[in-house]
């Protein structure tokens, strides 16, 4: 995610914890999809689909925050 700001994500973790805890909980979310996605646990397609639309709310807050930091 972000390849383009890989050292400012890294640098914002530790320095800043409302980032951390959004890049923390967008992880856990992709991890939760990749396992439902890979029949390791169920869900039914409409807890899937708000699981991903979650995932894409944090990815765009983390996104708003990198390109203010930058």
């Amino acid at each position: 995610m972000f390849p383009e700001y890989r050292e400012l994500i890294s640098k914002l973790k530790t320095e800043d914890a409302h980032f951390s805890r959004l890049f923390d909980e967008h992880n856990e979310l992709d991890q939760k999809i990749k396992n439902i996605e890979a029949n390791i646990a169920l869900a039914s397609s409409a807890e899937l689909e708000n699981l991903k639309k979650e995932k894409l709310q944090l990815k765009d807050a983390l996104h708003v925050i990198l390109t203010k930091a930058s």
